[in-house]
C-alpha cells in the first residue's frame, strides 16, 4: 500500500509592487508601494507574526551595530592580512589586529551605534575602561577560539578567522549593551 500525503499548504505571498503614475490608486503613507492583503501561511503560521518579530529584533540599534560589527571586523581581517604578510607570526598578528579593530569598535560603537551620554572626563574613562575591560575579555575568547580551531583542530586561517569573529561580533554586542553603554 502506497502512503498518501496531504497536499502542501497554499502559500500566500506579501507583494510590494511600485504604482503606475497614472493609476487612481490610494498611496500609504505618501510612498509609492501599494501592498496587496494577502496573509502569508506556511505550514500553519501567519508570516505576520513572523515579520513582526523581525522587526523587534532588526532595531536601528542592532542595524547600526551589524554595519559597524562588519567594518570592524573588515579592519581586523585586513590589519591581520598586512601583519601576517610583513612576516609576524599568525597568533602574534591576531592578537595585534584585534587591538586595532578594538579602537576602531569604540569610537564607532560609542555614539553612532549606542548613544553614550558619557559627559566629563571621569565618566568618559570610566566608559572606555570597562569597553576595554570587556572587549579583553572577548579577545581571550578571541585568541583561544582561534589557537583551538587554527593550531588544534587544523582548520584553515580564514575559516577560522571568520567564524570565531561571528561568536565574537553576538558576544560584544550584549557587553556593550549591558555592561558598557
Amino acid at each position: 500500500m502506497v502512503a498518501h500525503r496531504s497536499p502542501k499548504p497554499l502559500v500566500w505571498v506579501r507583494i510590494l509592487l511600485p504604482l503606475p503614475k497614472n493609476r487612481g490608486l490610494a498611496i500609504k503613507n505618501k510612498k509609492r508601494f501599494f501592498i496587496t492583503n494577502l496573509f502569508i501561511k506556511i505550514n500553519g503560521v501567519k508570516m505576520e507574526k513572523v515579520i513582526q518579530i523581525i522587526k523587534k529584533v532588526f532595531t536601528k540599534q542592532i542595524i547600526l551595530y551589524g554595519i559597524f560589527g562588519v567594518l570592524t571586523t573588515v579592519v581586523k581581517f585586513v590589519s591581520y592580512f598586512i601583519l601576517s604578510r610583513l612576516g609576524l607570526e599568525e597568533n602574534l598578528s591576531n592578537i595585534l589586529a584585534i587591538i586595532l579593530a578594538v579602537l576602531f569598535a569604540y569610537f564607532t560603537n560609542r555614539k553612532m551605534v549606542f548613544d553614550s551620554k558619557a559627559e566629563g572626563f571621569y565618566s568618559n574613562f570610566k566608559e572606555f575602561y570597562k569597553f576595554i575591560l570587556g572587549r579583553a575579555f572577548s579577545m581571550v575568547v578571541e585568541t583561544l577560539g582561534f589557537f583551538l580551531l587554527f593550531n588544534i583542530l587544523h582548520i584553515g586561517e580564514w575559516v577560522s578567522q571568520v567564524a570565531i569573529s561571528i561568536i565574537v561580533i553576538i558576544l560584544n554586542f550584549f557587553i556593550s549593551k549591558f555592561f558598557v553603554f
